[in-house]
């Protein structure tokens, strides 16, 4: 009977990797190194709708342009015999120039919020959320391609964000500052609230940058921000993640900020309270620490109850058992799901982090959702004609909300991302 299930599973395995490396390989790749190029003003097109043609884009978003950078980059690295590794290095490296060009800041330096589709400015702000895709794209695309400019952008910005944006006295760092990097004003501009989104990316920024650089200095500053996570947002008693803190870490009711996806997005709105998780942020969360533990050196026991309680929550109240994915948001303390719509970044995220606990811990059932919310993902959101995904469906993914395959927020970061890291999970697993 052993053997028979060892078998079952293996093939299962083996067909979870040909959907993915398919979908990977011959949809989302290909998609964006074909159509990402803005070869009249340069950096990248980020619009397109359910068919794959461009529309309208009037702006360029700092990190809309840092991810596509990061994703050329990192397909590069880690697929350098791709027939599509040159193209893709080519396109990161105009981003690059695209970035440096129009986005840096030549007076009080750092990286300007927004620009014009042809660069010129459009929002000047510093948005922590923004610096920390800089570094991110920047760091990578060193790797990748061993082009000392990004290191050393990526580098110096860590520097202004360690002068400029870190709370000094409470910890973490500030969400949007002034051009000049002073503090936004309270309320919707943020100036008086610290978020775990923020948070987080910065995690991920100096996991990568640490690898670029191995300097003491950026391997310090990221296992703080480990701990800091930890200790700060993560609610002890749920083991769910919390959204927004006042500047003291004290958690208060969570509102869609200035500069946030929250902000901008279609869609339900979260139901009162506000007091809500976003499940696939969870398990992105689990698999970025994880990663950035690895990263730094440091012993995943100490960090493994938090890991699994961030992956349980979101297995026992955001999968949705009878249609498949994960659900946008529920309550903190019941775990109770209130928006049912499914959007693509949070499946993707899941797909991820599932397979992650599933390889650290060995438990069955995070196998068995990500089957199911790939099951969807794969039927419902990816239009395979195309090569890429729906941005919002209802529960049940018959009802499209959003259609579009791009936007000003959503690029190849989260899905080709997602489906990069599939395939080497089941990779591993299959070779197991």
């Amino acid at each position: 009977m052993e053997s028979k299930v060892s078998i079952f599973l293996f093939m299962k395995l083996l067909t979870l990797h040909d959907q993915v490396s398919d979908h990977l390989h011959r949809g989302i790749i290909p998609f964006w190194t074909n159509r990402a190029l803005d070869a009249e003003f340069g950096g990248f097109l980020t619009n397109f709708d359910e068919a794959g043609h461009a529309y309208e884009m009037p702006e360029k978003y700092l990190n809309s342009q840092c991810r596509m950078i990061w994703f050329f980059s990192h397909l590069c690295r880690q697929m350098p015999e791709s027939p599509h590794a040159e193209r893709a290095r080519t396109l990161a490296r105009q981003g690059v120039d695209f970035l440096i060009e129009r986005f840096w800041d030549p007076e009080h330096d750092g990286w300007f919020w927004k620009v014009k589709r042809d660069g010129a400015r459009l929002d000047d702000g510093k948005v922590s959320y923004g610096q920390s895709f800089a570094i991110y794209a920047l760091s990578e695309y060193t790797l990748a391609t061993d082009d000392s400019r990004g290191l050393e952008l990526a580098a110096r910005t860590f520097d202004l964000m360690q002068k400029h944006a870190a709370d000094t006295l409470h910890g973490g760092y500030y969400e949007n500052m002034e051009p000049d990097w002073t503090p936004a004003p309270p309320g919707f501009a943020a100036g008086d609230r610290k978020g775990l989104d923020t948070h987080m990316h910065l995690m991920e920024a100096f996991t990568v940058l640490y690898q670029a650089s191995k300097e003491s200095v950026h391997r310090r500053k990221l296992i703080e921000i480990i701990d800091l996570i930890c200790a700060k947002m993560i609610d002890p008693k749920t083991g769910c993640g919390l959204n927004q803190f006042d500047l003291s870490w004290k958690s208060i009711p969570a509102i869609a900020i200035r500069r946030t996806w929250n902000a901008e997005r279609f869609g339900e709105q979260p139901a009162q309270p506000t007091e809500t998780t976003s499940y696939g942020h969870n398990v992105e969360l689990e698999w970025l620490m994880t990663r950035a533990l690895q990263t730094a050196g440091e012993p995943i026991d100490k960090y493994e109850p938090a890991l699994r309680r961030l992956l349980d929550h979101a297995v026992l109240h955001g999968v949705d058992w009878e249609q498949g994915g994960v659900y946008r948001d529920g309550l903190r303390e019941t775990g109770h799901a209130i928006v049912l719509e499914k959007e693509f970044w949070q499946q993707s995220e899941v797909l991820v982090g599932l397979l992650d606990g599933y390889e650290l811990f060995g438990e069955q059932r995070y196998l068995d959702a990500f089957i199911k919310c790939w099951d969807f993902v794969n039927k419902h959101m990816i239009i395979h004609e195309v090569g890429e995904w729906r941005i919002l469906l209802d529960r049940s993914g018959k009802n499209v909300l959003d259609g579009n395959i791009g936007n000003a927020w959503k690029v190849c970061y989260h899905t080709g991302r997602s489906m990069i890291e599939c395939e080497a999970r089941l990779r591993r697993l299959i070779a197991r």
